[in-house]
């Protein structure tokens, strides 16, 4: 499958889901540090105390993520049920907003629930080009939803300090951010509504 051919298939859906999500993933991973030591005027003693916790909770939800969905698919359940999985982990991510307004201790846990899902959300989604496309093809999906990826955290990187210069504050900015990965599974549901082989989706809007 050439490269233009994979653009005829309306699951490059997946590329614009990932660019949305990991346009908040890059926002929570460079940014909470200075988030820290800006508003909740941590200094570098207690960032180390504290920072890392989000961290490790974005590991446990890439295993959670994992295993959730493959229990689906092991209890009987079909590959479209198991997008469930994405599904909740983009339910979590709303609950960002609510960090401006929140207590410091209450903002590190929904900081950890935000690192969680967003990265069982990024395990699952980045399995659906192995479920969809052809082996051939795989890599090459693969690597464009990677890249759709990084370009939404580079440009959302921009307006992150646009916003943040021109005082627009981070409430706005986590306003934002809350409602990213509710739209990217909107996408995919739209882009991806029946998770198959690409050839059996194909032969079925033939017949």
């Amino acid at each position: 499958m050439s490269w233009i051919g994979l653009f005829r298939f309306r699951r490059w859906g997946l590329v614009c889901a990932k660019s949305l999500s990991d346009a908040a993933w890059y926002f929570y991973l460079f940014w909470l540090p200075k988030y820290l030591y800006d508003v909740r005027h941590f200094d570098t003693k207690q960032v180390g105390y504290f920072a890392w916790i989000p961290y490790a909770a974005a590991g446990v939800g890439s295993l959670l993520g994992g295993w959730f969905s493959s229990r689906l698919v092991q209890r009987g359940r079909s590959l479209n049920f198991a997008k469930a999985g994405p599904g909740l982990s983009a339910a979590v991510m709303p609950l960002i907003f609510f960090v401006t307004q929140s207590p410091v201790e209450i903002a590190i846990v929904l900081f950890s629930i935000a690192f969680a899902g967003q990265q069982s959300w990024s395990t699952l989604v980045m399995i659906l080009p192995a479920d969809i496309f052809p082996h051939r093809a795989v890599g090459s999906v693969a690597g464009l939803v990677g890249f759709g990826g990084a370009m939404g955290g580079v440009v959302f990187g921009l307006v992150v300090g646009y916003l943040l210069d021109h005082g627009f504050g981070y409430g706005v900015v986590f306003g934002i951010v809350s409602t990213l990965h509710v739209i990217a599974f909107a996408v995919i549901l739209l882009s991806v509504r029946v998770v198959q082989p690409i050839e059996v989706a194909v032969r079925a809007e033939i017949g």
